[in-house]
């Protein structure tokens, strides 16, 4: 499979691990296409910043005209749409960018690729894909004893952010339905590795713990959650583009339902073998429980049971295996982290605590 393809938002997090692994891996040429917001970092990508087969363009997936240049240039066989604002606290704080990037960007989005995808011949329109990335969220939340989400549950977002990923997910389904875009869809679990901003739970706690910094435990901190490594995300998406049957949905979950208390204790366990405390104390001591979000999810699961069984797929880490990976990556990346946690991500964690009445940054 060597071929061109468009990532949207691939600088970010998910988006940058899936480009970095698509070179290294020499499937083809990558048109990198992000905003660069807060989250989307050119640093992610040092590694293959001048290699030939990544070419990254600065830019908005709400921006048609460069969307419509960047097609007919390089006439990709594949888009893969990882673009979206993500972050829940955020979306409770300031909806509007959500709306604006995963719902109207996403159409702008579609509207272009069905464009350029119109103006294929038979045989390359066969060949392409419109691959869009989404999230658990969409399903709501589940009770403890509740069956795992799968492909059939219905959607009932509780957050801004959840309730936009999902009216862009309706959105890629209508362009399939409507249009015949051959578009393919999957919901992944919480995602957790290396280039992870930290604004989310696992990277923010390593960060803050080194920093001697409090651990903010969201209420009880018994809220579940299922663990995915990015990189066996990363693996499935690409499993899904080559393999999936179009217009089909398919949930990526690592199998790994932990309580976000438990995370924290085994990263502070972690991270009391791999760099203690000088005071000879453990980072537990730095748990600080906080007010719960506002409409917190009590629990998501996801049952990735569909494409290991049509597609073969399954992830390779345990979240054992996934998260001794993951605080080495950040032990090993301090120069990243003190890059990414300056400027615009200091001055929202610090009005977001403040107006929690917290000081955790």
């Amino acid at each position: 499979m060597n071929q061109t393809i468009i990532v949207t938002g691939g600088a970010g997090f998910i988006g940058s691990n899936f480009v970095l692994e698509w070179v290294r891996q020499g499937l083809g040429h990558v048109i990198n296409l992000d905003k660069l917001t807060y989250a989307g970092n050119l640093e992610n990508l040092v590694e293959i910043q001048h290699h030939p087969q990544h070419t990254f363009v600065h830019g908005d997936i709400g921006n048609q005209a460069l969307l419509a240049e960047l097609l007919a240039k390089y006439q990709p066989t594949a888009v893969v749409n990882f673009a979206a604002e993500s972050h829940v606290d955020r979306s409770i704080h300031g909806p509007e960018d959500f709306i604006q990037t995963n719902v109207v960007g996403t159409f702008h989005l579609l509207e272009a690729v069905r464009a350029y995808w119109n103006g294929l011949d038979q045989a390359d329109k066969q060949a392409f894909r419109f691959l869009h990335v989404s999230t658990d969220e969409v399903y709501g939340s589940l009770g403890k004893n509740d069956p795992a989400f799968t492909e059939t549950h219905k959607y009932e977002p509780n957050s801004p952010y959840s309730a936009s990923k999902a009216a862009s997910d309706h959105l890629v389904r209508a362009y399939h339905h409507t249009y015949g875009l051959p578009v393919l869809t999957t919901n992944c679990s919480n995602n957790y590795g290396p280039h992870h901003f930290p604004e989310k739970l696992i990277p923010l706690v390593i960060h803050n713990a080194l920093a001697g910094k409090p651990l903010p435990i969201y209420g009880n901190g018994q809220q579940i959650r299922d663990w995915l490594y990015v990189e066996d995300h990363c693996a499935a998406i690409r499993c899904v583009l080559k393999t999936g049957k179009i217009g089909e949905v398919y949930n990526i979950g690592g199998w790994n339902e932990k309580q976000n208390i438990e995370v924290v204790r085994t990263l502070c366990r972690m991270l009391d073998a791999k760099k203690p405390r000088e005071d000879g104390k453990s980072y537990a001591d730095q748990i600080t429980f906080v007010e719960d979000r506002l409409g917190h999810d009590q629990r998501y699961a996801i049952d990735a049971t569909k494409i290991a069984r049509e597609l073969g797929w399954k992830p390779v880490e345990t979240f054992e295996t996934g998260i001794e990976k993951t605080v080495t990556w950040y032990l090993n990346n301090q120069d990243w982290v003190q890059n990414v946690t300056s400027g615009d991500y200091r001055h929202w964690v610090q009005k977001h605590y403040a107006e929690r009445g917290e000081e955790m940054a």
